[in-house]
């Protein structure tokens, strides 16, 4: 079984790319929806999270995100703190998903994991797709979020490797501000040799 890392930086069309996957059959393990299912109610890291950030659980007896987003944003020593709680359990999710993967002799599955590089998810790959779009797209794709600022915009793109840097790492680079026809031509050639055993 090949698995094939996912990763680009914030508003270069990796969501876009992992909805792409799955079009085409292929098995995708999203680490944000993990996370979700982890601070959701009866989620297993809300006991430890609520431990280290008291004040941050809802009504339903999860974390409230925004909340807690707001005691880590910007405060490196808080974010290494959630980080430790969160990275070894999204380990754990990911985990149990290649082994389900292998029992159905599923020929390739793909890691979509936002900060691969950054925290060494790389190791647990076979080869990266790193998804690409020129800056002034990147910047309006994100700038077109809710409650976006330009702070918040430089503080993201700073806790990220640079793009240029995740290219130089990638086995394959794929384009997404072309147009969605043309990323999804590349995915589909991209899937089918890996699936035959070649090489793209």
């Amino acid at each position: 079984m090949i698995v094939l890392g996912l990763t680009g930086s914030v508003g270069m069309g990796k969501s876009t790319a992992a909805s792409m996957f799955r079009q085409l059959g292929v098995p995708v393990h999203d680490s944000d929806a993990a996370v979700h299912r982890l601070l959701a109610p009866g989620g297993a890291a809300v006991p430890a999270v609520a431990a280290a950030f008291p004040g941050v659980t809802d009504k339903q007896g999860g974390i409230d995100r925004g909340t807690l987003g707001a005691r880590v944003f910007g405060d490196g020593r808080a974010l290494k703190r959630l980080e430790r709680i969160l990275h070894p359990l999204v380990r754990r999710s990911q985990a149990r998903f290649l082994k389900q993967a292998r029992a159905r002799r599923v020929p390739l599955v793909v890691l979509d994991i936002p900060l691969l590089f950054e925290t060494g998810g790389e190791k647990r790959c076979d080869a990266v797709v790193v998804v690409w779009a020129p800056p002034w797209v990147q910047r309006a794709r994100v700038m077109a979020r809710p409650n976006m600022t330009e702070g918040r915009f430089r503080a993201i793109l700073a806790k990220q490797m640079p793009d240029r840097e995740k290219r130089r790492r990638a086995d394959y680079i794929v384009p997404s501000g072309v147009g969605r026809a043309v990323t999804y031509r590349r995915l589909m050639r991209l899937v089918r040799t890996l699936r035959a055993g070649e090489s793209p």
